[in-house]
């Protein structure tokens, strides 16, 4: 499928609405559990989300409009979420989610990206050239999949209670 802008904002307005209808409300111990060692929760997932709403997908779709290929752009900490996020609760968290992220769907929206903007390219500082078209195809491919990660550390809790059901649920044995 060829990206679109439209439907991928879409996408991206989305997100948090599902995000809330999922977790708010849901007792810690379901959105406090992981995988084990090096795994997240649901909250450190919405934690990662907050902490690229804030530093990722729009200051590089700026930098791209802004410097082209002449700036790198920062790198980003994949885990900067896990000291960020203490002291918060999820509700905090999501909320923060969905105020930045309409935030930065207005921003997408005022950058008038045409299909020659979308061509342009940035740097990034290990994949090296990017076209802005594929960093915004990356923001909902990224969306979509923390939430299926979520989903699927939500369903782990139960791995060992759906008994013989777990031959049919492909989820369990997911990573």
């Amino acid at each position: 499928m060829e990206f679109n802008l439209a439907e991928a904002i879409e996408i991206l307005n989305r997100t948090p609405a599902a995000l809330n209808s999922l977790l708010r409300g849901l007792p810690d111990r379901w959105v406090m559990s992981n995988e084990g060692p090096d795994s997240w929760s649901a909250f450190d997932v919405i934690g990662h989300l907050v902490h690229g709403e804030e530093t990722d997908w729009v200051p590089r779709a700026k930098i791209i409009l802004e410097h082209g290929e002449s700036r790198a752009f920062d790198p980003f900490d994949r885990t900067a979420m896990i000291e960020k996020s203490k002291g918060k609760s999820l509700t905090e968290l999501l909320d923060g989610f969905e105020s930045l992220r309409k935030q930065n769907i207005e921003s997408l929206e005022q950058m008038g990206l045409s299909a020659e903007k979308l061509k342009l390219k940035g740097t990034h500082p290990s994949l090296g050239e990017v076209t802005l078209e594929q960093l915004l195809a990356t923001w909902v491919v990224h969306d979509l999949s923390h939430i299926g990660q979520i989903v699927r550390v939500i369903c782990k809790q139960y791995d060992a209670e759906v008994g013989p059901w777990k031959a049919y649920l492909p989820i369990l044995s997911a990573k």
